[in-house]
């Protein structure tokens, strides 16, 4: 269950059609589902006057190479945005576009062992980004582990939408 002043929901920008491989989009679907079940976000500064204390939307875009945080209240009115650079996630979100070639690949083959090596490179890059995220928030937004790393695989996610138009 999603905690005092967790997110409610969140929202790719720019998740226009894209015809993204079904893995990105099976990680697309348990990462919401998993930020709906529970998550710990929570914005440390709020604009002046700001009352908001939650539950919150979030839209997540990539924009002139930043990825934007535009936290909202319940009712979609403005909290705080943060924009983070992509530069410091690009090679991690290249790997992980990369395993998820090599994941079709392995399954197209029927190569279970690889299929399992891939899925743990997968959970790893999946927590080195999760960590990289915490980092670039901290002191913005006090976030768990979790949170992040399904926040991380949305990133993929979005950049591979956006990279696919």
């Amino acid at each position: 269950m999603t905690q005092p002043g967790g997110l409610i929901r969140v929202v790719l920008e720019d998740e226009g059609p894209a015809n993204l491989p079904p893995l990105i989009e099976a990680d697309r679907e348990q990462a919401v589902a998993d930020i709906a079940q529970a998550n710990r976000f929570v914005p440390l500064t709020l604009k002046t006057g700001q009352i908001c204390n939650g539950p919150f939307a979030l839209h997540l875009a990539l924009r002139d190479g930043r990825m934007v945080f535009d936290i909202r209240c319940e009712d979609d009115s403005p909290v705080l945005a943060i924009a983070l650079a992509l530069g410091p996630f690009r090679s991690l979100i290249k790997d992980y576009h990369l395993l998820v070639d090599s994941h079709i690949k392995a399954v197209e083959e029927g190569r279970m062992e690889h299929i399992q090596a891939v899925d743990m490179g997968r959970r790893g890059l999946h927590n080195e980004g999760a960590e990289l995220l915490r980092r670039r928030l901290h002191g913005k937004v006090d976030i768990d582990f979790d949170t992040a790393r399904r926040l991380f695989t949305l990133l993929c996610v979005l950049h591979q939408k956006v990279a696919a138009r």
